[in-house]
C-alpha cells in the first residue's frame, strides 16, 4: 500500500493524505457474506451514552469475517483483496475447493489466485491457519485465539504481529505487538503472517469532516467546560484542574489509573506486562 497526497486546494487538503488502494483488486463485497449493521450512537439498550463522541458517519454494511478458520484440509483460492470500512486491516475473499466463499483478514504479500489452507496438517505459509503447537518458535503470527474455538482475538489491526517465543507443555509464548509476552494454549490457532495494510497509521486526517464520517463527534478537554459539566471545568481562565488528579466527567479517577483488577484469573498467563514489569 502507498500514501497519496493531494492538491492544496484548501488549507487543510494541503496536510491530507490517503491510502492509495494498490492492495485492492476488488471493488464490490460479496453479497452474500454481508450483514447489516445498526448505528446505535454510543447508546445502551437503555438509551444511554456508554460511549462519547459517536454519532453519524457513512452507512455501512459489515462484512462476515471468518475468524475461526475451522475449515480443515480444504484448500481455498484468493479471488480478491477488498477494502473493509469496518476495520484498518483490509479483508481477502477466498473460495474453498466445495465452493464456499468467506472473508479473512488480508495478511502482508498475499495476492490473488494463491492458496490457503487451515488446520495441523497446513504449510507454515503466508494466510495459513494452524495450531500453535505446529508453527515454529520464532515464526510471526496474527488472528490468535485465546481460547481454543473462539476465533481469533488478538492482533487483527494493519501493519501488526506477534511472534512466537516459545513453547513449553500446554502452552505457547507469544509477544504481542505492545511488548507484552503472554501465554496461550498451544492447541490454539494463529493465522501465519504480518497482517497487511501497514501504512495506515502514516495517514493524516487532514480535517475535522473526514473524522465526522467515521462516526467520531469532537472531543472537548474538561478544563473548558463549566464546574457543573465537568471536575476541571471554572475558574478564570487558564487554571489547574483544582483536585489531586484528573478525572471523568462523573468524579472517577482517569489518565494512567490501573483499572485491571488485581485477582483476575489470566493474570497468572501474562510472563511481562507491556510496561516491562512481571504480574505480581
Amino acid at each position: 500500500m502507498g500514501i497519496k497526497t493531494y492538491n492544496p486546494y484548501t488549507p487543510s487538503r494541503r496536510q491530507m493524505t490517503g491510502s492509495d488502494f494498490s492492495e485492492i483488486t476488488k471493488t464490490t463485497p460479496e453479497k452474500s457474506l454481508l450483514d447489516s449493521k445498526k448505528r446505535n450512537a454510543g447508546r445502551n439498550a437503555q438509551g444511554k451514552i456508554t460511549v462519547r463522541h459517536r454519532g453519524g458517519g457513512a452507512k455501512k454494511k459489515y462484512r462476515i469475517v471468518d475468524f475461526k478458520r475451522k475449515k480443515d484440509g480444504i484448500p481455498a483460492k484468493v479471488i480478491g483483496i477488498e477494502y473493509d470500512p469496518n476495520r484498518s486491516a483490509n479483508i481477502a475473499l477466498i473460495c474453498y475447493a466445495d465452493g464456499e466463499k468467506a472473508y479473512i483478514l488480508a495478511p502482508e504479500g498475499l495476492k490473488d489466485g494463491m492458496t490457503v489452507m487451515n488446520g495441523a496438517e497446513a504449510e507454515v505459509r503466508v494466510g495459513n491457519c494452524l495450531p500453535l503447537s505446529e508453527i515454529p518458535v520464532g515464526t510471526q503470527v496474527h488472528n490468535i485465539e485465546l481460547y481454543p474455538g473462539r476465533g481469533g482475538q488478538l492482533v487483527r489491526s494493519a501493519g501488526n504481529s506477534a511472534q512466537l517465543m516459545a513453547k513449553e507443555g500446554k502452552y505457547a509464548t507469544l509477544r504481542l505487538p505492545s511488548g507484552e509476552m503472554r501465554m496461550v494454549p498451544i492447541i490454539c490457532r494463529a493465522s501465519v503472517g504480518v497482517v497487511g495494510n501497514g501504512e495506515h497509521n502514516l495517514i493524516n486526517i487532514g480535517k475535522a469532516g473526514r473524522k465526522r464520517h467515521m462516526g467520531i463527534r469532537p472531543t472537548v478537554r474538561g478544563s473548558v467546560m463549566n464546574p457543573n459539566d465537568h471536575p476541571h471545568g471554572g475558574g478564570e481562565g487558564k487554571t489547574g484542574i483544582g483536585r489531586p488528579g484528573p478525572c471523568t466527567p462523573w468524579g472517577k479517577p482517569a489518565l494512567g489509573l490501573k483499572t485491571r483488577k488485581k485477582k483476575k484469573a489470566s493474570n497468572k498467563l501474562i510472563v511481562r506486562r507491556r510496561d516491562g514489569k512481571a504480574i505480581k
